[in-house]
C-alpha cells in the first residue's frame, strides 16, 4: 500500500486530525469517544500552555484512494528532556487501521521531525503532559474505557513492534468494588495517623472550596510524581489550564486534601463520576446536546473513577491514604457508588498498587508505551 503523510497545518486539517479516532471507532461498542473540542484546545498553541515548553506537529495518513487511514503527533517537552537529560521525542495522539504500512509511515514521519530537530529516540504513545493519554492498550479489549485512558484495538502493539518500537513501560487499570461499609481500621488510623503527624482534613463544604486548593494540590502533585517515568513538571500556566479542564467536574464530596500545621497541601485524592457511557453517547460532541448525558452521570451513576491520588514525599508511608480514605468512601457509599475504577497508573508504582490491595480489586486492564533509539549512521555530527 501506498502511503501518503500530510502535515496539518490549517484548522479544517486539525478538525479531521481530531475526529479520526472517533469514526475509526464509531462502531466499537468499548471505545469511549474523546470531546473533540477538548482535544482541539489541547493541539492548539494559542490554547494549550504546554507550549510554554513544548512544541510538537502533526500528521495524516491517506492511502491511494485518498481515504485517511492514520494519524500521529510529534511532541518535544523541553522541561522534561531538561529534567531526565535525555533528548526525546514523544509520539502521541497515534491511531491507524490494521496495516503495517500505515503504521511504518507515520512512525517515520515522527523519526524524521525528531532526527531534524536534534533528538536521540522516540517514545511514546505520550502527550504534552501527565493529563494526556499515554501507553497503548495490550489487555482488557472486552472492556469499556475510562474517558482517561483510550481504547484500541488489538492489532495495535504487534504493528508497533514491527515498526522497530521495543516496549518500555507498562500501566495498568483496576476495577475496585466498594465495600458495603467502612472498615472501622481505616476511621482508627485515620485518627492515629492525623494526631502523630499533626495532620487536618482540608474544609471542602461547596465546589469554590477545592480552588483555594488548587495550587497546593498541584505543588503537591510536581514533588509526588516527579520521580515517576514520563512525568513533566507543571507550570503556572499549565495548572491554570488542567483548572479550567478538570475541576468543573469535581465533586467535593469526593475529594481529600490533607494539610500539614502549616495548612500546607501534603496529599490529596480525587474521584469523579464515570462519564464514559456519557461521552459515548453525546459521540464526542458537547454542542447541541451533547452535554445533557455527561451532567446526569455526574449525577446518577454507581461507578467512579479515581482520578489523582498522591502524598508528598516526606508523608510516603506514613498512612496518609487512609485519611483519604476515610473521608472519601462514606460518601461513596452513603451515595450508592459500588465500584470504582482506576486511571491508568505505572504498574511499578508500588504505593499506588499496595494502596489498592486493601480492596477487593482486579486488574482488567493494561496498556504499555514503546521507545525506538535513532540511527543516524555517519550523518549526525
Amino acid at each position: 500500500m501506498t502511503i501518503q503523510i500530510k502535515e496539518v497545518n490549517s484548522a479544517g486539517e486539525l478538525k479531521k486530525f481530531v475526529h479520526f479516532p472517533n469514526a475509526l471507532y464509531a462502531d466499537n461498542q468499548y471505545y469511549v469517544p474523546q470531546l473533540e473540542s477538548t482535544d482541539r484546545d489541547t493541539l492548539n498553541p494559542k490554547k494549550n500552555r504546554a507550549f510554554e515548553v513544548c512544541e510538537a506537529k502533526y500528521w495524516l495518513a491517506y492511502d491511494e484512494k485518498n481515504n485517511m487511514v492514520g494519524r500521529i503527533a510529534g511532541i518535544i517537552n523541553h522541561r522534561y528532556n531538561d529534567f531526565v537529560k535525555s533528548k526525546i521525542c514523544r509520539f502521541g495522539f497515534i491511531d491507524f487501521i490494521d496495516s503495517q504500512d500505515v503504521v511504518n509511515a507515520l512512525i517515520q514521519t515522527v523519526e524524521n521531525y525528531a532526527k531534524e530537530k536534534g533528538m536521540e529516540e522516540i517514545e511514546g504513545p505520550y502527550g504534552f503532559l501527565e493529563f494526556d493519554v499515554a501507553g497503548v492498550l495490550v489487555a482488557g479489549f472486552d472492556k469499556i474505557a475510562t474517558p482517561y485512558g483510550k481504547y484500541n484495538y488489538p492489532y495495535y502493539e504487534p504493528l508497533l513492534i514491527a515498526a522497530g518500537l521495543v516496549p518500555t513501560t507498562n500501566y495498568v487499570e483496576r476495577f475496585i468494588k466498594v465495600p458495603d461499609k467502612v472498615d472501622e481500621r481505616f476511621l482508627r488510623a485515620n485518627d492515629l495517623v492525623a494526631e502523630r503527624y499533626n495532620l487536618h482534613q482540608g474544609e471542602l463544604k461547596k465546589h469554590s472550596d477545592i480552588l483555594k486548593y488548587a495550587d497546593g494540590i498541584f505543588e503537591c502533585m510536581n514533588r509526588a510524581y516527579s520521580v515517576l517515568h514520563g512525568y513533566s513538571i507543571l507550570s503556572p500556566g499549565q495548572c491554570e489550564d488542567l483548572k479550567n479542564q478538570f475541576f468543573k467536574f469535581i465533586d467535593v464530596q469526593y475529594c481529600s486534601v490533607i494539610l500539614d500545621a502549616n495548612e500546607k497541601v501534603v496529599g490529596f485524592g480525587i474521584c469523579v463520576p464515570d462519564i464514559a457511557k456519557a461521552l459515548q453517547k453525546n459521540r464526542g460532541r458537547l454542542f447541541p446536546f451533547g452535554f445533557i448525558p455527561i451532567l446526569k452521570a455526574l449525577k446518577h451513576n454507581d461507578t467512579m473513577d479515581s482520578l489523582l491520588v498522591a502524598t508528598s514525599e516526606e508523608y510516603r508511608n506514613k498512612g496518609v491514604p487512609a485519611m483519604i480514605v476515610a473521608r472519601i468512601l462514606p460518601n461513596m457509599i452513603k451515595n450508592g457508588y459500588k465500584y470504582v475504577e482506576s486511571t491508568r497508573e505505572l504498574e511499578d508504582n508500588v504505593q499506588i498498587q499496595n494502596f489498592w490491595k486493601a480492596y477487593e480489586s482486579v486488574v482488567h486492564k493494561r496498556a504499555r508505551t514503546y521507545l525506538k533509539k535513532l540511527d543516524y549512521g555517519s550523518s549526525k555530527i
